[in-house]
């Protein structure tokens, strides 16, 4: 991220020589100025950083402080000065400046380690805003899970059921159906909403890697853990931990984690102390968690202690309108991001997202409405913006879309025609039917007319 400072000095040659070593950096924007006024008068800029000579030969360096201090209180100021007066830099520090850097051959050095700690310091600010900001969000469940059919209903009911205790929360669902933002609404409407949120992908982790990730390991602990590292546990106490796709926990994981929630205490890699947790679970799995039990895949005894409060989410096609609901939010949150205006979508259009049955769930409606925003002229989004992109094997992708077993029956003999080379004979035989069956399909005028398309 681009940096952009501005250096005022009324010495051409130190100047350039501060400007020549910052700009060594290629995220640092110089700017350079021999006057204070000059200074001022750039203001409309918004630096990010500006270092101030305190004795310019127009305004005295206190004065452009105090100025710049009235317009941009929170404007982070670095003084240079040739004064090595003790009081000096005292009245400046006390009065807000970041620094207080002595003219000298260690000048140039001082100021770029002074910036890193400035931007060092920029950053936990904007975190500690972001984080304020997600907090502040109003986290009701219609502006987060978005939907008004009655298996969402039945999800806003069972999230607040969760809300009122720490209960730990199983999500499953199939892929895209926005179990992590389940998760989220839990916890930013509970009492550990001002605690950290933190989010575990089983599936992303090297199996010989989880249990450092999950617990935290000391200097020394294996080959190449050069440093203590805090793990996931440890960085959600106090918060909640969401474990997704616990299901591809290794077994000898699982008793390390069991042990963990039992005890509701850990021990980092290499170390010996205890460490107590206070921490709220959330699992999600696309996964029966209890066939997996049967198969020999997942700890029964792990299994109780996490299943706690089921929440089963529906796949979009079984949420009736929601999908147009869904694909009207999107569009306004990608014309908000691109800064387009809002677009509609056709009658066309919105019979062909109801008609198809999205494998993919909300995460591929997001992803055919991005693109079809993208493809749109005009206003309105038509038929021929909508695409569809399956990656699902043959017979998903012949399922997709939601028709009647007469219409399905029809489109396989005529799939299997057409693959046969119109030979009645071996198609019926293939598909284990009578002959007479086909003969009457194709002369079918509605079977004419699907065949045309």
């Amino acid at each position: 991220m681009i940096c952009k400072i501005f250096i005022v000095d009324d010495d051409p040659f130190f100047g350039e020589m501060l400007k020549y070593h910052l700009k060594l950096n290629p995220d640092y924007e110089i700017h350079l100025f021999d006057t204070a006024k000059e200074c001022l008068s750039n203001l409309f800029k918004n630096p990010d950083i500006i270092c101030i000579d305190f004795g310019l030969p127009d305004i005295p360096g206190d004065e452009l402080f105090k100025q710049i201090k009235n317009f941009y209180p929170n404007l982070p100021i670095i003084v240079i000065s040739g004064q090595e007066s003790i009081d000096v830099a005292i009245n400046f520090l006390k009065q807000g400046a970041k620094d207080y850097i002595v003219k000298n051959e260690h000048t140039k050095d001082l100021l770029w380690n002074s910036i890193i700690r400035v931007r060092e310091n920029i950053s936990l600010k904007q975190e500690v805003e972001d984080l304020k900001e997600e907090l502040e969000k109003k986290y009701t469940f219609e502006k987060t899970i978005i939907g008004q059919s009655e298996s969402i209903k039945s999800i806003f009911s069972k999230i607040n059921k969760a809300l009122h205790s720490n209960i730990n929360v199983s999500i499953t669902g199939e892929t895209g159906t926005g179990k992590e933002v389940v998760a989220k609404a839990i916890h930013y409407n509970s009492a550990r909403k001002s605690k950290p949120f933190v989010a575990v992908n089983m599936a992303a982790i090297p199996k010989d890697l989880i249990e450092s990730e999950f617990f935290g390991h000391e200097k020394g602990a294996f080959t190449g853990a050069t440093d203590k590292s805090i793990g996931k546990f440890e960085q959600a106490n106090g918060g909640t931990i969401f474990l997704d796709e616990i299901a591809e926990l290794d077994l000898n994981l699982q008793s390390k984690l069991l042990r963990a929630l039992q005890e509701r205490e850990i021990i980092r890699v290499g170390g010996n102390q205890k460490i107590k947790l206070d921490v709220r679970v959330i699992i999600a799995t696309h996964k029966n968690l209890a066939n997996e039990v049967k198969k020999g895949n997942f700890r029964e005894d792990l299994y109780y202690r996490i299943v706690g409060l089921p929440i089963e989410l529906p796949p979009l096609r079984d949420r009736e309108q929601d999908t147009l609901i869904l694909a009207k939010h999107f569009i306004d949150l990608f014309s908000k991001e691109n800064k387009i205006k809002p677009l509609n979508l056709s009658s066309e259009a919105k019979n062909k997202l109801l008609k198809y049955s999205f494998p993919g769930n909300v995460r591929e409606l997001k992803s055919v409405i991005d693109l079809a925003c993208v493809m749109a002229d005009g206003n309105e989004i038509t038929v021929e913006d909508i695409n569809f992109y399956s990656i699902k094997n043959e017979s998903d992708v012949l399922l997709s879309e939601q028709k009647t077993l007469k219409q399905y029956t029809t489109e396989i003999i005529l799939h299997f025609l057409k693959k046969n080379n119109n030979d009645v004979i071996k198609t019926a035989k293939v598909l284990d039917i009578g002959k007479s069956t086909i003969y009457n399909l194709i002369n079918n005028p509605e079977t004419k007319k699907l065949n045309d398309q």
